[in-house]
């Protein structure tokens, strides 16, 4: 199992799907790395060679902002945000959407599961 920048990649998944395991690399970064490294994108990963990685590596950690340096770089976009107070660092520290979504149906994923609240009992249930 090839291993990139602490990542286990898929052995059986072609290269550039392989890849795409790693924080910060989509497809089309996936593309441009094997095509920048001259690696086959249909390769499968366990068929690597170790010079490959080493060229695959030395341009994800030279050209690319990915993996731990990445995720601290939006945690602290996002602390940022919350120590200044705006609108958006209060909805990220409220755990509400961010991006102006509706929160009156919906939203479940960022708000949790539902919390019951107890209705008001109607006129038959006072008698």
């Amino acid at each position: 199992m090839p291993r990139l920048l602490g990542v286990d990649l898929p052995n059986d998944k072609p290269t550039i799907i392989s890849l795409q395991y790693l924080y910060g690399v989509g497809k089309h970064v996936a593309q441009e790395l094997c095509h920048k490294a001259g690696v086959d994108p249909q390769k499968a990963a366990r068929e690597l060679a170790d010079d490959e990685l080493g060229r695959l590596s030395v341009l994800l950690e030279r050209d690319y902002t990915v993996e731990g340096p990445l995720r601290r770089q939006v945690g602290q976009s996002i602390a940022r945000l919350k120590e200044i107070k705006c609108y958006r660092g209060l909805r990220h520290r409220m755990g509400l959407p961010v991006r102006g979504q509706r929160t009156r149906t919906n939203a479940r994923t960022r708000k949790g599961p539902k919390k019951t609240v107890a209705g008001k009992k109607g006129v038959k249930d006072m008698k």
